[in-house]
């Protein structure tokens, strides 16, 4: 009754958050389409929807953008005759601000030159929410596991329900714009000798169906004595080996992972296996208290040792810090080997 399979039915809530993923997804599929399609001139203008009008009671801040010289290239004196209004939607844990963004129009009376402070870059060209309401949306997602439809809800509470299909096109179309920083902290982890590796479960509602299905969020990360401290996440639909040959690559250097059979092609490659010693405890401590057992108790006791070693080294330089495991950790090492052939040995053929 515990631990057996349960069905996973489809309640309310799960069905708000596959509509959340597939708005999510459409809107990062219509966004990198965007990118690949070439311009042209459209044949007849599109009625465009009428986006909602803003509350008048949330506090606005102005911010004037206006041109660096006020001097027409002729020489002439510029003078203003009009401006350029738009207004983006910002957010501050519960409470709604605006920033009204003023582009002042100057013209040159002379040569009739019109000068203009250009549009500020945005995440989401010609999109209400300001950078750090994206920020918060994105964070709140995927960091604090707020689904969309309940971050509608505490929009609603703050004065503005965002309705989930929109913060679900934002978040697609972010997705998109932050892929660049994701390749560039996976080439900073590529670019070290040693990468540690682990692999997580996670339920997944499959589209069209009543089930879960379990997927694998891959972490690949520096070691703890980089000068570069970063960690890259790569969800996968399965656990199969090749999602991390993929993500590897032509990458040569030392793996530090348990003993997964899906990294040992990377091995055949040129990667270089390092055991994780984490791992290999665990085993020992599960069968100490099931068991009982006094190998698995002697077995701990010299990996203490080894942590003991560790914990002393952590904060040294390279040099100094192999030196000491070579002259500390080895010998330990050497004794829970000995331990553990001589265990093996006693235990009876058949």
């Amino acid at each position: 009754m515990k631990f057996a399979k349960r069905s996973e039915q489809l309640n309310p809530a799960q069905a708000s958050l596959l509509e959340d993923l597939i708005g999510t997804d459409i809107a990062a599929i219509e966004t990198e389409l965007q990118a690949l399609q070439i311009p042209s001139t459209p044949t007849e203008t599109k009625q465009k929807p009428k986006r909602t009008a803003l509350p008048a009671e949330f506090p606005r801040t102005l911010i004037h953008h206006e041109p660096d010289n006020s001097h027409c290239p002729c020489g002439c004196a510029l003078r203003r005759v009009g401006e350029d209004v738009s207004e983006k939607l910002d957010y501050t844990p519960g409470v709604f601000t605006f920033e009204r963004h003023v582009r002042g129009k100057w013209v040159c009376d002379d040569c009739e030159t019109l000068l203009q402070a250009p549009v500020p870059t945005q995440v989401i060209d010609k999109g209400i929410p300001t950078a750090g309401l994206l920020a918060h949306v994105m964070i709140a997602k995927f960091a604090d596991h707020l689904p969309l439809y309940r971050q509608e809800s505490i929009f609603g509470q703050a004065g503005l329900a965002i309705p989930r299909s929109t913060l679900a096109q934002w978040v697609g179309v972010t997705g998109v714009q932050l892929q660049p920083l994701v390749d560039a902290l996976r080439d900073v982890v590529l670019r070290q000798q040693v990468i540690h590796a682990d692999e997580t479960p996670v339920q997944m509602v499959m589209p069209g169906t009543k089930k879960t299905h379990r997927s694998y969020v891959w972490a690949y990360a520096n070691s703890q004595f980089s000068d570069v401290a970063a960690v890259v996440y790569d969800f996968s639909p399965s656990r199969a080996g090749e999602h991390a040959r993929n993500f590897l690559q032509v990458w040569k250097g030392k793996l530090v992972c348990d003993d997964f059979g899906g990294y040992k092609a990377s091995f055949e490659l040129g990667v270089t296996e390092i055991g994780c010693l984490a791992h290999s405890r665990r085993k020992f401590s599960e069968l100490h208290a099931t068991n009982k057992s006094t190998l698995a108790e002697q077995s701990l006791r010299y990996i203490q040792l080894l942590y003991e070693i560790e914990s002393e080294v952590r904060d040294l330089e390279p040099n100094l810090r192999r030196r000491i495991r070579q002259e500390k950790a080895v010998p330990v090492m050497d004794m829970l080997h000995a331990w553990m052939s001589a265990q093996r040995d006693l235990v009876p053929e058949g």
